[in-house]
């Protein structure tokens, strides 16, 4: 028996600012609206077109990452779509949101209309313990005695 799969990929920008709550057992939720564009044609030329969806990410994550969702960050989102149904003044309503399982920020900080130098600093002035798996990791440092790359190899390579 074949099973189903419910996944959904996308990147775009936010369209504003995530917006935590809690639900009364305490459960964090943050809201956000993304935008995606895609280009189609359209006669002779490409037109672009812009797709909003709504994305909530829940938990210890939500709290994590909902300071760092503002308008117009470039974001990364994984996860399934859920259709929430209700009914309002007797007619039956449905809307497809994304619940995600992981949001990744892209692009550098300056991006997010963040300066480097204050970016991601809580009150001591130091970067909270949790901001590094959220951001892009930096290449570590060259050991300086390794040789050159063009000195790393003999002539007589064994494969």
């Amino acid at each position: 028996m074949a099973s189903d799969i419910n996944r959904v990929v996308l990147v775009g920008r936010l369209t504003r600012d995530a917006e935590l709550k809690y639900t009364g057992g305490g459960m964090a939720i943050a809201d956000i609206s993304l935008a995606s564009n895609r280009s189609r044609k359209q006669g002779d030329q490409w037109v672009d077109e812009a797709n909003f969806f709504d994305v909530s990410l829940f938990g210890r994550r939500a709290e994590a990452l909902a300071q760092y969702l503002t308008k117009g960050t470039q974001i990364a989102v994984e996860g399934q779509l859920r259709q929430d149904r209700w009914e309002q003044d007797g007619m039956k309503r449905s809307k497809v949101t994304i619940a995600a399982t992981d949001i990744q920020l892209l692009g550098s900080r300056s991006d997010r209309g963040q300066t480097g130098d204050n970016s991601y600093q809580n009150n001591q002035g130091t970067a909270p313990r949790n901001s590094q798996p959220f951001e892009s990791y930096s290449r570590p440092e060259q050991n300086n005695s390794a040789p050159p790359a063009s000195e790393r190899f003999e002539d007589d390579i064994p494969f």
